[in-house]
């Protein structure tokens, strides 16, 4: 017999296997680390980048309090502009880690779909590698955001783009930018990562932490929102799925 809602709620759950988790991503990777510190995490060959999870975890945490360091809140968004890379794993889980949203900015934008996705949810900073194939990712920022040129690093003022204070720069020095290594590097000292450990109690699995597009084929492109919660259980399934609990490590 199915059992009645209770208290009037509209909503009642019937038997399920597996649960649906209730944790937010860095308190997943924060799990995960201290049961296997050891095993391997992330690879990325093209960039000659092998890191373990307790070291994943050291990396992401100095990440993370290294954007709060430099001004970012929880509910900011950050905008990451490039293709596949580690940078790219290191700001999901960084942002997550810090209640930032990171917005995923399609890596073949040109100046007007950039200029319409950062005003469109209102982007505090943008991440980008120089260059990627042939797109020169900050000439195609200066057409939309001429101030960077003679910005101080980390208080940007654009008149096009007026939410955006920070622009970083992946893997080369770039006039009115900071580097990725220096924030990292800013997120390492004792008093920001005490920092990152207070704002971590005010986060919540439902908070939001990632912004896509869609293609736009129909118009305009449009944002939709994931929480931790959303993509923590959307993983376990596929894992599930794909039975990684039963592979040989």
């Amino acid at each position: 017999m199915v059992p009645l809602p209770i208290g009037g709620l509209s909503y009642i759950q019937g038997y399920v296997k597996n649960h649906l988790i209730s944790k937010t991503v860095g308190q997943c990777l924060e799990a995960t680390a201290q049961r296997v510190p050891e095993q391997e995490a992330l690879v990325v060959l093209h960039e000659n980048v092998r890191l373990t999870f307790a070291q994943l975890k050291e990396e992401v945490d100095k990440a993370a309090s290294g954007l709060l360091s430099i001004g970012l809140c929880k509910g900011d968004r950050l905008g990451m502009w490039g293709p596949n890379s580690y940078a790219w794993v290191l700001m999901q889980l960084a942002t997550a880690h810090a209640g930032i949203i990171m917005v995923s900015v399609n890596p073949a934008y040109q100046a007007m779909e950039l200029e319409y996705v950062l005003k469109k949810v209102g982007c505090k900073a943008l991440v980008f590698p120089k260059q990627f194939k042939t797109q020169q990712y900050y000439n195609i920022l200066k057409q939309i955001c001429p101030e960077v040129e003679n910005a101080q690093p980390g208080a940007l003022k654009s008149q096009r783009l007026p939410d955006l204070t920070v622009a970083i720069s992946v893997d080369a020095p770039l006039p009115g930018t900071l580097l990725l290594d220096e924030v990292v590097a800013a997120g390492s000292t004792q008093q920001h990562l005490d920092q990152l450990q207070y704002t971590q109690q005010f986060l919540s699995c439902h908070d939001p932490i990632n912004i896509q597009f869609t293609s736009g084929t129909t118009g305009s492109p449009k944002g939709a929102t994931l929480s931790h919660y959303n993509i923590v259980n959307n993983s376990s399934f596929i894992g599930e799925r794909l039975k990684l609990h039963e592979k040989v490590r």
